[in-house]
């Protein structure tokens, strides 16, 4: 069976996070709270990055696991770490974990013991910067991820295969995006053919569509061109995302539209969502 692979120190596995940091990622993400888009997205990137290595944490540190990019692309294409990995693609959790470009200090609810809740601070540490500048040049930040993917699986054949997951909120500025999110996933380990998903991060107050089986409820043809490039979800990332609420089945894509926040941490979630780790 794919996408079962043991994931160890000598056999990691690959996450690219490609972000959209065009111009238009200034603007309030739909919902509740009118958060700037970058923000939510950057937000999440640094959560999940920061849960990654406490999952990855024994007591000789943090095992490399896991290597991860962090590629934007708006102004210009490349990697998106702030700091002392500024300038760097793929990265071994390890350094991820040592060299955050700084640690905020976060308010949030924790139990009092007598059934209610008070704040207090936490250290929330940040490799991620939200960036809202320029255009949409994702036919560029995915054939920049294809080179990446291409360089991995020939160096790890065996591995659990590479996961781009690509988050945007607009249609591409320099050419149709299609052709180069399929070659993505030509590459492939003995595992299976490299991942790619997709996110559309929202504007508006509408519903989101969430891992859909079909482009049926979508709504216009960027929608579905987005749809269209996106994998289906490996079987241990639809159980989980079946243990959050969702309706999927063999057919349910890596893909989400009109995103609100907990769409976009959700979608980290199940899109990272890796097999035992050894």
């Amino acid at each position: 069976m794919a996408y079962t692979a043991e994931i160890s120190r000598s056999n990691p596995a690959c996450i690219i996070f490609l972000v959209d940091r065009s111009g238009s990622m200034s603007g309030a993400i739909g919902g509740d709270i009118p958060q700037p888009k970058a923000e939510v997205v950057a937000d999440a990137i640094n959560r999940l990055l920061y849960e990654l290595t406490i999952k990855c944490a024994k007591e000789s540190g943090v095992r490399d696991y896991f290597q991860v990019a962090v590629i934007g692309y708006g102004q210009s294409v490349g990697s998106a770490f702030s700091g002392k990995l500024a300038d760097r693609d793929l990265v071994p959790l390890s350094q991820i974990a040592d060299n955050p470009a700084r640690v905020d200090q976060r308010i949030k609810k924790v139990p009092d013991g007598a059934g209610g809740l008070v704040d207090t601070a936490a250290g929330f540490p940040v490799w991620l910067e939200p960036v809202a500048d320029g255009g949409t040049p994702m036919n560029r930040a995915l054939q920049y991820a294809k080179n990446l993917v291409a360089s991995w699986v020939e160096e790890y054949p065996g591995s659990f295969p590479p996961i781009v997951l690509n988050l945007t909120d607009g249609a591409s500025t320099d050419g149709d995006p299609a052709d180069s999110a399929h070659s993505i996933c030509t590459h492939t380990t003995a595992d299976g053919a490299a991942l790619l998903f997709n996110l559309h991060v929202s504007a508006t107050d509408g519903q989101p569509v969430t891992f859909p089986n079909s482009d049926a409820a979508l709504p216009d043809s960027y929608s579905r061109l987005l749809y269209a490039m996106s994998s289906q979800l490996p079987g241990h990332m639809r159980s989980y995302a079946t243990s959050l609420g969702h309706r999927v089945s063999d057919e349910t894509r890596g893909f989400v539209y009109n995103a609100d926040i907990s769409a976009v941490v959700q979608f980290l979630d199940i899109g990272t969502r890796s097999t035992d780790l050894r």
